[in-house]
């Protein structure tokens, strides 16, 4: 864990702003209070668990969820971050998680954080099961063991502080690299990737990754290539793309927060350099669900509406992924201050709904094939009409236009 020397002053401001409606008549007022940030840019990891829970579903257990609050100077809480929901369970092991320390205590390791404990219910009802307070100092203290706290209701909370290190080595994240089987990241990449790569001449795959403190100086970076070399940042064939990974998770430290904009854009950029149909791009990203950037990467995904480009998100990993959904435009149209993307260019897949339990891997990949590939010649066509491309002869000596992958 990285520690800050120096963190800015904190400024609280209350700005009281008065509702008026019928004139000369006060209809009620509400404070607007505001905070500096500091300039801290620690990332906490971390993972929590609990014991004995309190039964509150009358045909059932609990189904019990974490609310994380940051305090403020004037004595109020903040909701910072919410868990998963854990069904039927009085012993729920919930799933690791980053966030900012900015935004958990705003760079002060003091700082109370409070966290309550919740028994989920579908109308929203949700009934309290219990509270407590800890700080980030406290929190990292668990760096090498474990933090265990009381909850009334005789319930024990144990707190995993992970440092982001070492949370690639962790057998829980999806990064994890075990000598007897692929992780779900790799699983996905080589299932897709063989999918699409039949698709391209030349077999040459940039590949990027996003969100890691990179060697020797330790930059962070939310677009760099697995290789290492800017200039040249291709791998040969999928099998290639996959070494590369491997090799990059021995060299980077993993490092959130988890940002789409930058890697859609640099792509989003190569495409826009050839827009006369002789070209089209296809960008394949893999994640667990997590996105830290959803305004910026909306706006990413409508600029790039326009251009020669499609989108292919594989979601990796038990998580809720509404971010995807919702990306993935099939219902609404991704918008972006105000804008509709011209074109519906993201296609967005769960990978844990292809694994078949049956063992036949070809049925799987089989449907997965249909799926992932199911909206790029639609996209592709839209992109042509758009522009009034019209195909090429059927008897031209002319090559056809070749589909870019990007990883």
């Amino acid at each position: 864990m990285k520690q800050q020397s120096g963190l800015a002053p904190f400024v609280i401001t209350k700005l009281p702003l008065i509702f008026l409606g019928i004139p000369g008549k006060k209809c009620g007022v509400i404070i607007l209070t505001a905070e500096e940030l500091s300039n801290c840019r620690d990332i906490a990891t971390m993972q929590l668990c609990a014991n004995k829970l309190d039964k509150k579903d009358f045909f059932g257990k609990s189904d019990p969820f974490l609310v994380f609050y940051r305090s403020n100077e004037d004595g109020t809480f903040t909701i910072c971050h919410k868990t998963e929901v854990i069904k039927n369970t009085l012993n729920p092991v919930w799933q690791s998680f980053t966030i900012p320390v900015r935004a958990l205590c705003n760079g002060d390791y003091d700082r109370t954080v409070k966290v309550d404990v919740y028994d989920w219910d579908r109308d929203g009802s949700h009934d309290f099961i219990g509270e407590f307070t800890t700080s980030y100092r406290e929190l990292s203290r668990g760096q090498n063991q474990f933090n265990v706290y009381e909850v009334r209701h005789n319930m024990e909370m144990a707190c995993y502080f992970i440092p982001p290190s070492s949370y690639k080595d962790l057998p829980t994240s999806l990064h994890y690299m075990s000598p007897y089987q692929m992780n779900a990241y790799a699983m996905a990449l080589k299932a897709v990737g063989e999918i699409i790569q039949d698709y391209d001449s030349d077999k040459l795959f940039p590949a990027y990754g996003f969100g890691a403190k990179l060697p020797p100086d330790g930059k962070i970076s939310h677009a760099f290539p697995l290789n290492g070399d800017n200039d040249n940042p291709n791998c040969v064939g999928i099998e290639g793309v996959l070494e590369t990974y491997f090799q990059s998770l021995r060299a980077v430290q993993l490092y959130g927060p988890t940002n789409f904009a930058p890697v859609i854009n640099k792509v989003a950029n190569c495409a826009a350099e050839i827009t006369d149909g002789s070209q089209y791009f296809v960008l394949l990203m893999i994640t667990d669900g997590v996105i830290s950037d959803m305004v910026q990467t909306k706006e990413a995904v409508v600029n790039a509406a326009s251009l020669p480009l499609s989108i292919i998100i594989v979601g990796v990993g038990p998580a809720e992924f509404d971010a995807m959904e919702e990306l993935d435009g099939d219902e609404v149209r991704v918008s972006s201050r105000g804008r509709l993307a011209e074109r519906d260019i993201v296609q967005f897949v769960p990978f844990r709904d292809y694994i078949d339990r049956s063992g036949n891997q070809v049925l799987s990949m089989a449907r997965l094939a249909k799926d992932v590939l199911a909206e790029i010649p639609d996209q592709l066509l839209s992109f042509m009409k758009s522009r009034g491309i019209e195909p090429r002869p059927a008897l031209s000596s002319s090559p056809l236009p070749q589909l870019h992958r990007h990883i």
